[in-house]
């Protein structure tokens, strides 16, 4: 019987517009410059301080994919501060996580109807939780969340920043299947991409959703299920809260 959903984040429940990735990066780098600036830090030329923190972002992004390990930019950043000699203390570094981070929630949609969709599974008497692929901190992830209204139905939050694992590692699925006290079986993971998200949570044993907003009538070749929106989950949790013994339904598409 279905106890629990669980949700990758972008794309998913945050949907992020196309994007210009090293535009976006400059213009944080431009937010947490001026912010050191007024506090009085004596900052290093401009281009070379955007310069020298992208580099070591991209990096140490192409590292954690060679090595399927996932890393945390708080980390990065804090060295990187003690490389330009800037300040480390945690509260300044955690707002500045933030503000390198802020550019994207202005580039970033809700489903309208989403709050409305999270709180009917969670009166259903399901678990709501989320699993993210994402080297942002998790307080960060947090926080942009809370902006939109969606922190409080997700109870349960697994970053691969936080754990070092990243999907389809079963070990991050085993980490949110743990807090929420359910068994694979029991519960349904949604996600937007095949080989992290649905691959992932089918080798654990989990019923699975593909969200595609363009999705066609047809049945996938590898998620039981596929949605254009969260809200259409409403219409697979009968199908899905069968007790054992009982016969599956067949795949299906919303529309």
């Amino acid at each position: 019987m279905l106890r629990a959903v669980l949700f990758d984040l972008g794309d998913t429940l945050l949907d992020f517009e196309p994007m210009d990735t090293r535009a976006v990066f400059r213009q944080a780098s431009r937010l947490t410059y001026d912010f050191l600036a007024a506090r009085g830090v004596v900052m290093p030329d401009f281009d070379r301080y955007t310069r020298v923190y992208f580099r070591a972002v991209r990096w140490s992004y192409l590292w954690a994919k060679l090595r399927q390990r996932e890393f945390n930019s708080m980390d990065l950043l804090r060295t990187f501060h003690e490389k330009m000699g800037l300040p480390t203390d945690e509260p300044l570094l955690r707002e500045l996580a933030w503000l390198w981070y802020e550019p994207i929630t202005h580039q970033t949609r809700v489903e309208e109807s989403l709050p409305h969709a999270l709180a009917a599974i969670r009166s259903a008497g399901l678990r709501l939780g989320v699993i993210s692929n994402t080297f942002v901190p998790g307080f960060v992830h947090d926080r942009h969340l809370e902006m939109e209204g969606l922190l409080e139905f997700l109870p349960v939050r697994v970053y691969s920043s936080e754990v070092g694992y990243r999907k389809p590692d079963k070990r991050i699925f085993q980490a949110a299947l743990r807090q929420l006290d359910v068994a694979p079986s029991e519960a349904l993971f949604v996600g937007d991409l095949v080989k992290t998200d649905i691959v992932g949570a089918r080798r654990m044993g989990m019923k699975t959703a593909l969200k595609q907003p363009f999705a066609n009538l047809r049945p996938h070749r590898i998620a039981d299920h596929v949605v254009r929106r969260i809200a259409d989950l409403a219409q697979l949790l009968p199908a899905l809260s069968i007790r054992e013994g009982e016969a599956p339904s067949e795949p299906r598409v919303t529309k």
